[in-house]
């Protein structure tokens, strides 16, 4: 019975996978349950295991046939002398309020895996416990019961024989997959120079489980370029799933357009957005009671994902299709799909976050997975906002608003620590040796405290307290790795009715390496790619890349002629010379204009400076049009600004370098000619940023330039790389600030640049 049929493959299946596909029923709930970090969960069954005694065996691994399946996964503590097997589960609040349907997956796995120890030992039952771990306190909540071998075996056949056609499905779709990825032809035809270099370069070190940093010009085509080698090595290298990652929401755009053109059917391809985007009813909590898509997303999950899963393009408007179709959430059900698509195309957060999902199910499933990281040189500047977080104490006071009686002695002690903390605040922003541990113990109580009240609460989960309950776990997983490569600081903060004012409490990641060290090591392969990476040690030191990760820098296609760069070198548009140096900004401007009429971007640093500039240059020059970018540009102020570049049209839009505009936007041929470039791009000199080059001064030995100058030059480069966007595109870039003379920033601008 349990035998793989005869001339068939045995497929084989993780216990989690097995029971996540097949044992799960019920409502979508996430109201009391904030769960824990991979981390967390890591260091609770590390203490649980500790505990136990001599005969205690940890992770033990189990295999086993079942209706054709290959069985296998580690159980989490073993006694062979007691017969006793244990899943443990680590979790916040009170056990009890764990929703049944959750328990009941986790009695799935246990069954399954208590089956699997039978067989191997020849037993004819055993004890099994649900051992739950309170991350925050520390207490065991353990449920036992003893199971008998043949009832075991039951549970394992029926969870196998739901499982057993999805996974010979899933084979043949993976066989078919490889099958049409190694015939893979690229659907251009000829390569753009420089083209095939990067291609070349990317599947040899895809196939070979290398990581790679390639700085390619813009308008060569890296996105296919990029796609297609990784794709052609996916089957050689026994590859399960392409994560392409990208730090802003066009280039998910041009990687799906990517994918279209290679129309590697049957590829499985999907697009995640962010929750908040997918969210189809935004006023309602996500658990049954609340919201029509989450009551029964476990019963009505199978049908749409066998839909989602034969029309294999999953776009953001097609799983939205198939999701409210069968009446459930386009976000979970992307979540889910997750598990079985080819190419999974989101931002970069999916692998990079504290508690992204993509890296945990990637380490679960033990997967070979492929990474592809567009415009990477903005990834230092993510990473560090992920693996950062703030308290905002008014965020607190819109939770004391709002909390019960029952809550108000737990937060107003923790209002107390809090205070503790601005008493010797004497500057708007200042420091911290190290984290306030007393405040940090207060803080995971009341976690603790408020966690169990939303539970036993639930129309208490969808306002002021759970968002602050987020805030405040967000805080405390980020403190959980505070180390040298992170800063805390408090700043000042207006008072909030009758109490003192409370500090906001920050913790800053100063250097993403560490952190990120480990999704590195998950991967087989990664390539990080940009048009600006330069110095590569900048980026691999802050992002903890592999000492062997390899390095590409494809020269220009185009020619020289193409694009004329010139610097200004009387002008300084350091703050303290801003308002001498504006005639000469505008006068330059104007007469590149007249020379040649179309249309330009200009850039500034900052929303004032490009003020005065506006200003200034609207006064002198009236005839000529001009348009700037609002301060945070919603989607239909960032089309009507791009609108305006028209084929036929002229005039100068004013936008702040690295902002909105200063990437990730595709003007070619007359839409943009020219750039100017009026700032080095340097970040402000703030107590913050000080701090920033101090640390990383002690850490790397290059504080200004990691904290500064690279970050500058990155965003000029960027913002210049708008102009050519194809090889018959040719415009012109008018870098204005006289530090583009200086030996040190040359070296570090594009070697095709003519200056």
């Amino acid at each position: 019975m349990n035998a793989c049929p005869p001339n068939e493959p045995c497929p084989r299946v993780a216990v989690r996978a097995l029971c996540a596909f097949a044992a799960r029923s019920g409502d979508l709930d996430l109201r009391f349950t904030p769960s824990p970090s991979a981390a967390d969960g890591i260091a609770g069954h590390a203490t649980v295991t500790s505990r136990r005694g001599p005969d205690y065996q940890r992770e033990l691994p189990l295999a086993a046939l079942c209706a054709g399946l290959q069985l296998q996964g580690r159980a989490d503590g073993v006694d062979l002398v007691a017969r006793r097997l244990e899943e443990i589960k680590t979790h916040r609040g009170d056990a009890q309020h764990i929703a049944t349907n959750q328990r009941a997956l986790h009695w799935a796995q246990a069954k399954l895996y208590g089956w699997m120890l039978c067989e191997q030992q020849g037993w004819d039952g055993l004890e099994l416990a649900l051992v739950y771990f309170h991350i925050d306190t520390g207490e065991e909540t353990v449920l036992t019961e003893w199971c008998e071998r043949e009832a075991l075996a039951a549970h394992a056949q029926d969870l196998c024989q739901r499982y057993r056609q999805w996974a010979h499905q899933e084979a043949a779709h993976r066989a078919a997959r490889d099958a049409a990825l190694a015939a893979l032809r690229f659907p251009f035809g000829e390569f753009r120079a420089g083209q095939r270099e990067l291609t070349e370069a990317v599947f040899r070190t895809q196939r070979g489980g290398r990581h790679l940093l390639a700085q390619a010009p813009t308008g060569i085509g890296k996105t296919v370029a990029t796609l297609f080698a990784t794709l052609r090595a996916m089957p050689e290298a026994q590859g399960d799933q392409l994560l392409y990652l990208t730090p802003k929401t066009p280039g998910r755009q041009l990687a799906l357009d990517g994918l279209r053109r290679l129309n590697a059917q049957p590829l499985r391809a999907l697009e995640r957005v962010a929750r908040d985007k997918a969210c189809e009813h935004p006023e309602a909590a996500c658990h049954g009671e609340a919201c029509p898509l989450a009551r029964g997303f476990y019963d009505r999950l199978p049908a749409a994902r066998q839909e989602a899963a034969q029309a294999a393009w999953l776009d953001a408007a097609a799983l939205r299709r198939i999701a409210l179709a069968h009446g459930i959430c386009p976000y979970y059900l992307g979540q889910e799909m997750q598990r079985w698509a080819d190419v999974v195309v989101g931002d970069v957060n999916h692998y990079f976050d504290i508690s992204a999902q993509a890296w945990a199910l990637a380490v679960a499933q033990e997967w070979r997975v492929h990474l592809l990281l567009d415009e990477a040189h903005a990834l230092v500047e993510r990473a560090r906002g992920m693996h950062s977080a703030e308290l905002n104490p008014a965020s607190f006071e819109a939770a004391r608003a709002q909390a019960p009686q029952a809550l108000r002695r737990e937060m107003a002690r923790l209002h107390r620590h809090w205070g503790e903390l601005g008493r010797d605040l004497r500057q708007p922003w200042q420091p911290l040796p190290d984290l306030p541990q007393a405040f940090v113990q207060a803080l995971r109580q009341h976690v603790g405290t408020l966690t169990d009240h939303l539970a036993s609460h639930p129309s208490a989960s969808a306002g002021a307290l759970q968002t602050w309950l987020f805030d405040a776990l967000q805080w405390l997983r980020v403190a959980e790795t505070f180390g040298e490569h992170a800063l805390a600081d408090l700043s000042a903060t207006p008072r909030l009715g009758r109490s003192a004012p409370r500090p906001r409490l920050a913790i800053r990641n100063v250097l993403p390496a560490p952190l990120l060290a480990p999704r590195w090591a998950s991967a087989h392969s990664a390539t990080l790619f940009s048009a600006t990476l330069a110095p590569m040690d900048h980026i691999a030191t802050l992002l903890g890349l592999p000492e062997d990760a390899a390095r590409l820098a494809v020269p220009s296609p185009f020619p020289p002629k193409h694009l004329q760069v010139r610097v200004l070198p009387k002008v300084s548009t350091r703050y303290a010379d801003r308002a001498r140096s504006l005639p000469l900004v505008v006068r330059a401007m104007a007469e590149q204009f007249q020379a040649q009429p179309g249309n330009y971007l200009a850039f500034f640093s900052s929303f004032d400076y490009l003020q005065q500039a506006l200003d200034a240059f609207a006064q002198a020059h009236p005839e000529v049009p001009v348009w700037q970018q609002e301060r945070g540009p919603d989607e239909a102020a960032r089309a009507a600004f791009l609108a305006r570049f028209g084929p036929e049209s002229q005039g100068v839009g004013f936008a702040v370098l690295g902002g909105a505009f200063g990437e990730g936007i595709d003007l070619p041929g007359r839409r943009l000619i020219g750039a100017f470039i009026a700032t080095l791009g340097l970040p402000p000199v703030n107590p913050v940023n000080e701090r920033l080059r101090e640390r990383l001064q002690q850490i790397t030995g290059h504080g200004f330039e990691h904290t500064y100058l690279y970050p500058g030059l990155h965003k000029v480069v960027q913002a210049a790389g708008r102009v050519i966007r194809t090889p018959e595109d040719q415009g012109v870039v008018v870098l204005m600030d006289d530090r583009f003379q200086r030996p040190d920033v040359r070296a570090l601008l594009p070697p095709w640049w003519r200056l």
